[in-house]
């Protein structure tokens, strides 16, 4: 693993004021993407609470004495529940420890951060947030595709693709998104990807729309598609392509140097 900008840190010399439990957004993967504020606060934790997104390989530089729980939750196995995940962060903090939360992305975009500093607020616990660089935007940055760009789009959409169009616990105005002329980024879609597509199409959306698709965004393995809204489908069978990926559609994806 490089180096984390030769920088190291003294848990002792934390600020005594220093909140109970401390969220931090870790970023996309690639360690050197966490924040200076976000690996302070790790490096001067007593306890961790981590999913298996976002930086897990700085895992293995903390201290020994630092305590790291395996919160992690897999669409198709081992899964913590949420409220599990928030007793846990309680009972640390009112153990009198430093607890840090370290989460993918940023914790606050589709990562259930706003549900823990709910949790920690009912329970009396201080929070300190220390968002992080979100996967939507990120992601499609270092795979070259800019989200907006002057003269092409004037706005984009982040959209989550966990459910398909028309399933009843969708909170997705699809027709609508097929309307828009910006940019669309989809998140956790890959294995609803073709019937986004076709509800889109279906909306007025172009089949020959650009779409990219980025997989392991930051991390040694990315790897990144370019196809169309109508050939989606086709293209993440053809290409194996798994999660995790950020999906972008629009004229966009479409760009590249």
């Amino acid at each position: 693993m490089r180096p984390m900008l030769g920088l190291t840190f003294d848990p002792a010399s934390a600020d005594a004021s220093a909140a109970s439990v401390t969220l931090v957004g870790g970023g996309p993967g690639d360690p050197e993407l966490i924040t200076v504020a976000g690996l302070k606060a790790l490096f001067s934790a007593d306890v961790v609470l981590v999913d298996h997104l976002g930086p897990v390989d700085l895992l293995s530089e903390l201290p020994d004495h630092i305590e790291v729980i395996d919160v992690a939750t897999h669409p198709h196995g081992k899964t913590t529940p949420q409220e599990r995940i928030n007793e846990l962060l309680i009972e640390h903090a009112r153990a009198g420890k430093r607890v840090v939360r370290l989460k993918g992305g940023d914790g606050f975009v589709f990562g259930r951060g706003f549900e823990e500093l709910v949790a920690l607020n009912e329970a009396g616990i201080s929070v300190r947030v220390i968002p992080g660089l979100t996967s939507p935007v990120s992601v499609p940055a270092l795979a070259g595709i800019p989200v907006t760009n002057r003269g092409v789009v004037h706005e984009f959409t982040v959209v989550s693709g966990h459910v398909p169009p028309g399933h009843p616990t969708s909170l997705i105005e699809w027709d609508a998104l097929a309307r828009l002329r910006g940019t669309l980024v989809l998140l956790m879609a890959v294995k609803n990807a073709q019937a986004i597509a076709e509800s889109l199409i279906a909306g007025g959306r172009a089949a020959s729309t650009p779409v990219a698709v980025t997989t392991d965004g930051s991390l040694p393995t990315q790897r990144t598609v370019r196809t169309t809204l109508g050939e989606l489908g086709e293209a993440i069978e053809t290409h194996a392509i798994r999660p995790p990926a950020i999906i972008v559609i629009g004229e966009v994806a479409g760009l590249g140097v």
